[in-house]
């Protein structure tokens, strides 16, 4: 059974701020099994990753909305230069839009059931800027 991730995306003022993000993060990646990945590194690392890496995505929450998925491909245990054992989550480099989502802040990241995740927009939707869908997400009109 598939589970999801769903994390803020501390930093980035848009869609388009990730975007930048994940592509500089899969430039300097090299080109693995699945091309180039882009790479989150997070203190935890998921009980349940077997169920992640079944089809699941990590779902980017931008000021305060979910927007926007990356399909998980793997999940690494890495140690810092602190020695401190984490997790690198990495991620296919496409960017796929959602509908928008409201959540209210949190640290770290959460399980998020398939049944609970925003669905993909469809490419032949009409689609409003993801920041105008975040704002009327916020207030409740989406």
């Amino acid at each position: 059974m598939t589970i999801h991730l769903v994390k803020l995306c501390v930093g980035a003022e848009s869609v388009d701020d990730l975007a930048d993000w994940v592509k500089a993060r899969a430039a300097r990646n090299a080109k693995g099994p699945f091309g180039r990945t882009s790479e989150h590194v997070t203190r935890m690392f998921p009980k349940r990753a077997e169920e992640i890496l079944d089809g699941g995505s990590i779902y980017w929450v931008i000021k305060g909305v979910i927007l926007v998925r990356q399909e998980i491909v793997e999940l690494r245990p890495v140690t810092g230069d602190d020695e401190i054992e984490r997790c690198a989550i990495l991620s296919k480099p496409e960017l796929t839009l959602t509908e928008a989502q409201p959540r209210r802040a949190f640290q770290g990241w959460r399980y998020l059931k398939p049944d609970d995740a925003p669905k993909d927009l469809k490419s032949g939707k009409r689609r409003e800027p993801p920041e105008l869908r975040a704002e009327l997400a916020a207030l409740g009109l989406l």
